[in-house]
């Protein structure tokens, strides 16, 4: 392991303890941000979601990420797993009201990608208008479409004139 210099040192003393990457939520997290920063690396976890779990753990947001022991490693990634069980209010949850099971839950990485892809397929199997808009993509949210979306299915289509007819 590289021996690097710790920035919350003001001393400059060496660390040996330092990691450059942390995995967590299996995802790989960069120690030399700091561990508010670098939370927000993991798909599903928003800056308030970041703040909420350092403050429930205990650890500073502003230390860097390489500097965490094994313990707030660990108590970070129980954190994420389950928030519910640690204070989190749930409306900062990313999946409240689940359409199957009724559940609030947190999703983070994988799974929340998995669940958004269900999401869609449901909408286009239904046919609901916002299913209609993903499969011909288009936007779903009430964009004009006059002077944007211009390209379709990975063709590039220009501003055509309108042909005049001769008399």
């Amino acid at each position: 392991m590289k021996e690097t210099k710790n920035q919350n040192n003001p001393a400059g003393e060496v660390n040996s303890d330092f990691k450059h990457i942390i995995r967590l939520a299996n995802a790989d997290l960069n120690g030399n941000k700091k561990v508010i920063t670098s939370l927000q690396a993991i798909k599903g976890v928003s800056f308030m979601m970041a703040n909420a779990i350092c403050k429930v753990a205990g650890v500073d947001p502003n230390k860097k990420a390489g500097v965490l022991t094994d313990e707030e490693v660990s108590k970070l990634e129980a954190i994420l797993k389950e928030p519910v069980k640690f204070g989190i209010p749930e409306w900062m949850f990313n999946r409240r009201k689940d359409i199957e099971s009724g559940a609030t839950e947190h999703l983070v990485g994988v799974d929340l990608q998995v669940r958004l892809e269900e999401d869609l397929r449901r909408m286009k199997m239904m046919k609901s208008y916002k299913g209609i808009r993903h499969m011909f993509h288009l936007p779903v949210r009430g964009q004009r479409t006059r002077s944007n979306f211009r390209r379709g299915k990975g063709k590039v289509m220009g501003v055509t004139k309108k042909k005049t007819a001769k008399k």
